[in-house]
């Protein structure tokens, strides 16, 4: 009996140990000075209308938040309006072939083909660092549609920068969807 006791004993002081050994890795990744944490997401309002002829609108923010310990260097996002849906994509954004002087330091570049209404490549101008427990944020895009049958889709965000070159995904995708009932005749 006692050596039974004995052996349950060690058993929990092995499984006590090997649990402090993976609280003390997972204690040495979180206070990882050069941890790269990036957390994207979307905020939005929207007015939708399934009355025939009128349109319905999203109006949003993408923002990048760097939760991390290091300047986020370079950032640019991706914005991505689903193939053959009825979305149609708008924001405050110049293109690289505008005068310098239209250019503010505040505003976004679009960076990708302009003729492009699926993908929105968007850095912004002036290159500016997101240090450390700051945000950015892409303000004030809009999505229109006028929905004549039902329709679905979701507007995709994704943050790259040179830390990050694969990009991540944003937290928070704007999924759309509606039914319109079909008109029987009268």
């Amino acid at each position: 009996m006692k050596n039974e006791v004995e052996q349950k004993i060690t058993k929990l002081q092995r499984q006590s140990k090997s649990y402090l050994d993976q609280i003390k890795i997972l204690i040495a990744e979180q206070n990882d000075s050069n941890k790269i944490n990036i957390i994207s997401y979307f905020t939005f309002s929207l007015n939708i209308s399934h009355e025939p002829g009128q349109e319905s609108l999203c109006l949003g923010t993408y923002h990048v938040h760097n939760a991390g310990n290091t300047p986020i260097t370079n950032p640019y996002i991706c914005i991505k309006v689903p193939q053959e849906s009825p979305f149609s994509f708008s924001g405050r954004y110049v293109h690289d072939n505008f005068k310098q002087s239209l250019k503010n330091a505040s505003e976004w570049e679009r960076i990708n083909d302009k003729t492009n209404t699926e993908e929105f490549w968007l850095r912004p101008i002036g290159n500016v660092p997101i240090a450390p427990n700051e945000t950015i944020s892409f303000s004030n895009f809009q999505i229109k549609w006028s929905p004549t049958k039902s329709y679905a889709g979701s507007i995709m965000g994704f943050t790259h920068s040179d830390q990050l070159k694969e990009g991540i995904a944003v937290i928070n995708p704007i999924n759309l969807n509606g039914t319109i009932p079909l008109q029987e005749d009268e």
